[in-house]
């Protein structure tokens, strides 16, 4: 994402299911401006915007959510300046008790309609709006390229044993950051080294295996690329299939083509930088979003 000049903030429309099928939606009161909105507030230095957003529906709302759909972002002045604030929807998860305070003395969980009615802005009112037109989300997948591990060139031993570098290490450890919003339940890595330790530090930090997958790697000489390709696209189907939250690391050459054929978009860049990722949502077997995380 571009650099923004003014003010950078993120929130969430927060969701969980109602006994009759439909859902809820979380909203905050501000007795300070007296107003009905959407759990939001300002980037810390330094913090991503996903990271950003999780934090405040927590401490505003009290509510654990995790991140699916990238929601449309919302532009306005405030302060003087310009105010750029990124929204996802969030299945909630946990609550601990909401205790009003200064900055949000009441929440109401409702159904989407009410919640627009009860809205104090017209772009809470478009956020929600754009929560309600989606699908069902079946499963969320946090899909990154390996980190940076050298070059080929200077590596004397298989290409399959690279190892990540300084920069790759440093790298893998903001991924773990970003993937770990997610709450996955499974990891699965393409073959390489490089891959398996990209994930290596989200799995320390969640206590979780990581499930090693040819199919996600890239052609090998001699192999076609469209064979890989469609393996690759294959096996995050699979993934999704399970249902849930899950984190897969696979190469370069693979990812773009696996995406394009997943959206079924041959006009966007699909390109992944090395400790790059995305965060794909599914509606069964449907690739429904895709968000570029780094």
């Amino acid at each position: 994402m571009a650099a923004v000049t003014g003010i950078r903030a993120a929130g969430g429309v927060a969701w969980r299911p109602t006994a009759d099928d439909g859902v809820h939606v979380c909203v905050v009161h501000r007795p300070r401006y007296g107003d009905w909105t959407l759990p939001k507030g300002k980037l810390e230095p330094g913090e991503h915007a996903l990271a950003a957003a999780v934090r405040e529906v927590a401490e505003e709302a009290d509510v654990r959510g995790v991140p699916q759909v990238r929601l449309p972002s919302v532009r306005y002045r405030s302060e003087g300046q310009p105010k750029l604030v990124d929204y996802w929807s969030m299945l909630a998860v946990a609550s601990g008790g909401f205790q009003p305070g200064t900055e949000v003395d009441d929440i109401r969980w409702l159904a989407v309609d009410d919640a627009i009615r009860l809205v104090s802005y017209p772009h809470d009112a478009e956020v929600l709006a754009a929560f309600a037109a989606l699908p069902s989300v079946t499963a969320t997948v946090a899909l990154v390229r390996h980190a940076h591990a050298g070059k080929r060139a200077t590596w004397s031993g298989p290409d399959v044993g690279r190892p990540l570098d300084a920069e790759g290490w440093a790298q893998a450890s903001t991924l773990a950051g970003l993937i770990a919003l997610i709450r996955p339940a499974r990891l699965v890595s393409a073959s390489p080294r490089r891959c398996v330790q990209t994930l290596d530090p989200v799995a320390a930090l969640l206590d979780l295996p990581i499930e090693v997958c040819g199919d996600l790697d890239e052609p090998q000489p001699g192999q076609q690329s469209d064979e890989r390709i469609l393996a690759t696209a294959a096996r995050l189907l699979e993934v999704a299939g399970t249902g849930g939250q899950s984190a897969v690391c696979s190469q370069g050459k693979v990812l773009p083509g696996a995406l394009e054929r997943l959206t079924g978009r041959s006009d966007e860049d699909f390109t992944t930088p090395k400790g790059g990722g995305w965060l794909l949502a599914f509606a069964a077997d449907r690739l429904l979003a895709t968000d570029r995380l780094l």
